[in-house]
């Protein structure tokens, strides 16, 4: 497990500082796929993998000033980064294992993940931990803010049908973790995947 930490972790630290300069039109994204997790004013959120925080104003404004917002990171190096871009005042950061949360189980009415699966050493012990810090009848969404072939095509890839993202794949694999799909959009603009937690 350190081994798979610390690979991510690199992978990560280097990118930070340069992060949101790489993907600047990345906000609106963002902050459109939060509104679809239907969160309501004094809610409980969660960022998983939240790296620099750029959906943490957006999940700020969907939850208002009563509601929680918080911002959970493996790397230091973008926990630095989001508090440098100013975002720590949308939410509290922690650097903290996304499969290994310090959250009471239960305690969140949602959780926001962007690009989070693919960076899981092992997704399924992942999404069960998302599930469990999450009451029933929760929401989970999956985001990122290019789809599956644009994001291969990107990478100098081809698309596989093994893919974890694919949606045979994913849909079995939430229903094995606790959630239950909703909606799966994979398109070149965007793919996001909502969920909710069964009881």
């Amino acid at each position: 497990m350190a081994d798979d930490h610390t690979h991510v972790q690199d992978f990560f630290s280097v990118r930070a500082a340069e992060w949101d300069s790489r993907f600047p039109d990345d906000g609106p994204a963002h902050a459109a796929a939060v509104g679809k997790l239907g969160l309501r004013p004094g809610g409980a959120v969660l960022d998983a993998g939240c790296g620099t925080g750029r959906a943490l104003p957006a999940l700020r404004t969907a939850v208002g000033p009563g509601g929680t917002v918080l911002g959970a990171d493996l790397t230091p190096a973008m926990l630095h980064a989001a508090l440098r871009a100013g975002r720590g005042a949308s939410g509290a950061l922690l650097l903290a294992d996304a499969a290994r949360l310090p959250l009471r189980t239960g305690a969140l009415d949602a959780v926001f993940a962007a690009g989070l699966i693919s960076h899981l050493p092992h997704p399924g012990q992942g999404l069960a931990e998302l599930a469990r810090v999450v009451r029933p009848g929760g929401r989970l969404a999956l985001f990122h803010p290019v789809g599956r072939a644009a994001l291969a095509a990107r990478q100098g890839r081809s698309l596989s049908g093994g893919d974890l993202r694919a949606e045979p794949r994913l849909t079995a694999l939430l229903a094995e973790t606790g959630w239950r799909l909703d909606t799966y959009t994979d398109e070149d603009s965007r793919f996001l995947v909502l969920a909710e937690r069964t009881g």
